[in-house]
C-alpha cells in the first residue's frame, strides 16, 4: 500500500471538506464525504489481551527449564537458578542472553530483589540489567530509599538517561517494567538513525521516547557500533536478582 499517496489523498479531501458548508448537505453527502477519509487497509491483526496475561502473541521467555536462555560466557545452557517460575541471578555464573534476537519489541519483565544487601548503598544494592541487542542497559537496581547517581538508578539507560521518576516499590516486592524499543538502524558500518525507548515502571513513564546514544559503557563514552538484531541479555552483577514473566512482542 502506498502511504504516501494516502496521505496527500486525506489533505486534499481534508482541504475539500474545509471548503464545504456541511450543514447545508444532505445526510447521504455528509455520509460520502465522511467516507474520503476512511482507510480500511491494512486491518490490523486481533490480539487477545486477557488480565495479568500475556498478549496472544507474544513469545514467553520464561519457562520451567530456562530452554529458552544461554550462558554468555560458554554458550552453553544458562546456570541460573530456576524455580515455581521465578528465575534468579547465580551469583559467579556470568550474564545470560536470550537464544531469539530481536530488533524493534514490546517487552515486558517483572523483577525483584531481596533484603539481602539492606546494609548497602548506591550501586551495591541488588544490581542487574536488562540489555536490548545485548548492548544497551536499562538499569534494574533496588532504588527504594537508596542514593546513586541518578543515570544509573533503576529505569535508567545505563550512564546516558536520567528516568523522570523513581517509581521503584519497596525492597523485597515485586517491580514491573515495560518497554518499547525501536532499535538503530545501519547502513553497513553507517548509523542511519539511533535507537529509542520508552521505559514505564510500575505503570510510571520513566523514559519518553528516549535516544539511546550508544552503548551504555560504565567507563567511557557510548559506542556506535553497527549491529543487525540481537538477543536480550540479563546481567549477573553478583546479586540476587529474581526476574518472572517475562514475555516480548516483535514489532518490526
Amino acid at each position: 500500500m502506498n502511504y504516501v499517496w494516502i496521505g496527500v489523498a486525506l489533505s486534499l479531501s481534508t482541504a475539500a471538506v474545509a471548503a464545504t458548508d456541511i450543514s447545508k448537505l444532505t445526510e447521504a453527502e455528509r455520509h460520502a464525504l465522511a467516507a474520503k477519509t476512511e482507510v480500511w487497509t491494512p486491518v490490523p491483526p486481533v490480539v487477545t489481551a486477557a488480565e495479568g496475561q500475556a498478549p496472544s502473541d507474544a513469545l514467553q521467555l520464561l519457562d520451567k527449564n530456562l530452554s529458552q536462555w544461554t550462558s554468555v560466557n560458554t554458550g552453553a545452557a544458562a546456570q541460573w537458578t530456576m524455580k515455581d517460575g521465578v528465575l534468579t541471578v547465580k551469583p559467579g555464573t556470568g550474564d545470560i542472553r536470550s537464544k531469539e534476537s530481536f530488533c524493534d519489541i514490546q517487552l515486558h519483565l517483572e523483577w525483584r530483589v531481596g533484603k539481602d544487601r539492606m546494609d548497602k548503598e548506591g550501586q551495591l544494592r541488588n544490581n542487574s540489567g536488562i540489555f536490548l541487542q545485548e548492548m544497551y542497559e536499562i538499569q534494574i537496581l533496588d532504588s527504594y530509599q537508596n542514593k546513586t547517581y541518578p543515570n544509573g538508578q533503576a529505569g535508567a539507560v545505563y550512564k546516558q538517561t536520567i528516568p523522570l521518576a523513581n517509581a521503584t516499590r519497596p525492597t523485597g516486592e515485586w517491580q514491573e517494567y515495560d518497554i518499547i524499543y525501536k532499535a538503530p538502524r545501519f547502513d553497513g558500518e553507517k548509523r542511519l538513525s539511533p535507537g529509542y525507548v520508552t521505559v514505564l515502571h510500575n505503570g510510571v513513564l520513566l523514559q519518553n521516547h528516549t535516544e539511546i546514544a550508544g552503548t551504555t559503557e560504565w567507563i567511557g563514552a557510548p559506542q556506535v557500533k553497527a549491529h543487525g538484531c540481537l538477543p536480550l541479555k540479563l546481567q549477573d552483577h553478583g546479586d540476587s536478582v529474581s526476574f518472572r514473566n517475562i514475555w516480548v512482542r516483535k514489532l518490526d
